[in-house]
């Protein structure tokens, strides 16, 4: 059997940036492995710029931020194995893997990254009532169609869902010449990040439907219209509101799903807000030596944001192998739970231990709705440490607080973190 100490499941930006930490911090034996036949996972399709001013300081497209990070593994002599799909991973960290060059083989590892990013809702989760024509892209197929392989998707498009990718995807087809009729949203509030809406939207006066959503899609061989209709409170259309369009596009861009069903085959313990697994303050899951990073953790709207935490979750990976899998890095503390609520969906992390965490953890979460006006607060079972003022907040754009190490520690006896959003008296 074939051993590794550090396995990495996924070459896109999660996985080349836990590769670099590793090796950073003294790892030498480290695989990569990538289903797609190149490194950089969905950066390649991503042409349009707006990357890397958090990591690099200056704006970079997808395909410039991830050869970055392809050209430093390199550099770092890490070994990375392309055209490779990962069927299963044990509890022990025994990965089965095929390929065309090396066959069925199986790996063991010391430590395992999980970054094997997300995946698109598709219509078949929609319940989209219609025939099934040609026409109907997910954005994210479309950016691939139309950015790497070099066609051109449609002439007149509607877009359903508000999403970055399609919202992106609205200013690609109108650079290509078509005309995007709309973009329609179900909630009442964007899924994407203001510039986008921005940039992509107003800019080239595309209308934004919000509270909106597909009802009816016309054509047998070829889209040839859909019509839209308002929604109420219950997210069910309205009658009497409906409006057609013609087109011979739908996109669909109604979210994004960690690609989990390889943490599901080992029985991960998962978070059924964020759809990935439940990770402590190492971004460490529920199987002791196996870390989780990036999309596959929970959905980013930052990439800057996702090599972040990546480089968390290599530098840790590289402790466990160094400490011979006994970091667990317990301190005799009993894990202190996150908890969410009042308006702040989810944590990452969700535990922590004091006694061994580092000096500072950056907590990231998103909000359920759009809130104006309100503080983020953190308490510390029930006192409140922290009152942050945000002028805004989106479900669309991800926040964060920083909790640290000497601040908990004065709390003797913490069971649990709470972080909410209150309204400013």
């Amino acid at each position: 059997m074939i051993c590794h100490d550090i396995v990495i499941i996924g070459g896109g930006p999660a996985g080349l940036a836990a590769a670099a930490a590793a090796r950073k911090n003294g790892m030498e034996d480290i695989l990569i492995l990538e289903r797609d036949r190149v490194l950089g996972g969905i950066l390649n399709q991503c042409i349009h710029n707006g990357f890397g001013l958090h990591t690099f300081k200056e704006e970079l497209t997808g395909p410039e931020y991830a050869s970055r990070y392809i050209r430093l593994v390199k550099e770092l002599g890490i070994s990375c194995r392309t055209g490779s799909m990962v069927l299963s991973i044990s509890r022990d960290k025994e990965v089965t893997v095929v390929s065309r060059e090396k066959g069925l083989q199986v790996i063991r590892a010391k430590a395992l990254i999980l970054a094997m990013g997300c995946r698109e809702r598709p219509r078949g989760a929609l319940n989209i009532p219609g025939c099934r024509p040609a026409g109907i892209y997910t954005a994210g197929t479309a950016q691939r169609l139309m950015n790497i392989e070099g066609y051109r998707v449609g002439k007149e498009a509607v877009i359903l869902g508000s999403g970055d990718i399609g919202l992106i995807m609205a200013r690609r087809m109108v650079l290509e010449g078509a005309k995007v009729k709309a973009v329609a949203e179900l909630m009442p509030y964007s899924g994407g990040l203001k510039r986008n809406i921005v940039q992509c939207l107003d800019d080239y006066g595309i209308p934004l439907k919000l509270g909106y959503t597909v009802v009816d899609i016309e054509g047998q061989d070829r889209v040839e219209g859909v019509t839209l209709a308002a929604v109420g409170p219950d997210r069910k259309p309205i009658a009497g509101t409906e409006e057609h369009y013609r087109c011979d596009t739908l996109l669909l861009s109604c979210g994004l799903i960690p690609e989990n069903e390889l943490s599901k085959g080992m029985g991960l313990p998962m978070n059924p807000v964020t759809s990935g697994p439940m990770v402590n303050d190492r971004l460490e899951t529920g199987a002791a030596g196996v870390f989780a990073c990036g999309n596959v953790l929970h959905v980013h709207d930052l990439v800057d944001y996702v090599s972040e935490e990546a480089a968390l979750a290599g530098e840790h990976a590289a402790r466990y192998v160094r400490n011979g899998g006994a970091e667990s890095e317990t301190s005799g503390h009993l894990p202190v739970i996150l908890r969410a609520e009042n308006g702040v969906r989810y944590t990452v992390p969700q535990s922590l231990d004091p006694g061994a965490m580092a000096e500072k953890v950056t907590v990231r979460f998103r909000v359920s709705d759009v809130y104006k006006g309100r503080s983020v607060c953190v308490y510390l079972d029930k006192t409140c440490i922290s009152r942050q003022k945000r002028r805004v907040m989106t479900p669309g754009e991800m926040e964060q607080v920083t909790l640290t190490r000497e601040r908990l520690l004065q709390a003797p006896g913490l069971k649990e973190i709470t972080i909410r959003t209150e309204v400013e008296e």
